[in-house]
């Protein structure tokens, strides 16, 4: 079983802060002192007392569906209120969608945002219990789409993101120069040794992210007959490390890797080409012997939001943007070491004419 915790935070334009994590407000913040988180938010028509007893919950993943019911904002789903609760995701991409709709949202709307960080599969159940408001990039979640969108309609597909998502294996694009072959799955046993590490076992190295993701690679690995361990970093910001240090030494790597990512511009990778994908060929993931599918990503509404949520529903459902977009972001924020909120500032200075149009008329 593994553990996380949730993270919330919360703002208004030009402010972004932990939200309050145990116990009551201190009595400056009560009273509006000056200096106090409180002082110079915009009106809202919400209080703010249940931000007091909202405490800094474990959230339990990987052992079933986790009870969001106590775990995320308490301003979700609330009738009358100009708030929006956005789910942000891990990996830097995510992160960047989510900071652009929030900018917007609270300049141009004038909405107040709180964010929700929480793992894939538990964000749907919080979106349908209307815990969080919106999921703004999936990857392709079948079975929390039939539960929620299909048999509870809890959920409503948003429209696309406008990005095509793609997951696959990656060598760094120096060794394939080297060892063209390589990027052929049925060669990659010729290339065990060269890519074992400390924490293979005596096997090649397939390195992944978070187990949170989604991944087939165990199933692959065991169905294709391949001398390889799948190796967890535990999160995008770690593989992305391991993969630069391997870079900056010119090793040899072979990693779990997806499109859109920055990290192409800094480490060019070259894929490796698994036995092509066909439709239902992924049905029963113990079996799996295919590639990824390329998966026009989405994004995905709480149902009474959808219907209730004037202008920021609308807004979120018009929010449509380009890789390329996307990337531009995510490098602000990731290499040039930007605040989310200072790299959407600096995307949505240059690129006036795109989020206009996403705005409610």
């Amino acid at each position: 079983m593994r553990t996380t915790r949730t993270t919330r935070t919360t703002s208004t334009a030009g402010t972004s802060q932990a939200a309050p994590t145990s116990g009551a407000l201190s009595a400056g913040a009560r009273a509006g002192a000056p200096g106090s988180p409180l002082r110079n938010r915009r009106p809202r028509r919400r209080t703010l007392a249940a931000v007091a007893g909202a405490g800094a919950l474990l959230m339990v993943t990987g052992c079933g569906a986790a009870d969001m019911t106590k775990q995320s904002s308490p301003f979700a789903n609330a009738h009358g209120a100009k708030t929006v609760t956005l789910s942000v995701q891990s990996w830097v991409g995510a992160q960047a969608n989510v900071a652009v709709a929030q900018y917007l949202l609270e300049h141009e709307l004038g909405y107040r945002v709180d964010t929700v960080q929480v793992d894939e599969v538990p964000a749907w159940d919080a979106l349908s219990q209307g815990r969080v408001d919106a999921i703004l990039e999936d990857w392709g979640h079948p079975d929390q789409e039939a539960r929620y969108v299909k048999d509870k309609k809890t959920i409503v597909n948003g429209g696309g993101l406008g990005v095509t998502g793609h997951i696959g294996w990656f060598v760094p694009t120096y060794f394939a120069k080297e060892h063209p072959d390589v990027t052929n799955w049925k060669n990659l046993n010729k290339y065990a040794s060269q890519l074992k590490t400390a924490e293979s076992g005596g096997k090649g190295q397939l390195l992944d992210g978070s187990p949170s993701y989604v991944t087939n690679d165990k199933a692959l690995v065991k169905n294709l007959k391949l001398n390889y361990q799948v190796v967890f970093s535990g999160s995008e910001a770690a593989q992305i490390t391991q993969m630069k240090q391997f870079a900056k030494q010119k090793k040899p790597f072979l990693s779990y890797w997806y499109q859109p990512q920055w990290l192409f511009k800094k480490v060019p990778m070259t894929e490796v080409k698994l036995p092509p994908y066909k439709e239902g060929c992924d049905a029963d993931p113990d079996a799996i012997t295919c590639a990824y599918p390329k998966t026009p990503l989405q994004k995905y509404l709480n149902a009474d939001f959808a219907h209730d949520g004037g202008e920021a529903a609308a807004f979120l459902k018009n929010f449509h943007w380009t890789t390329e977009d996307q990337n531009e972001v995510s490098l602000l924020i990731a290499e040039q070491k930007l605040t989310p909120d200072q790299a959407a500032k600096k995307w949505i200075d240059r690129h006036r004419s795109t989020w206009k149009a996403w705005l409610p008329k």
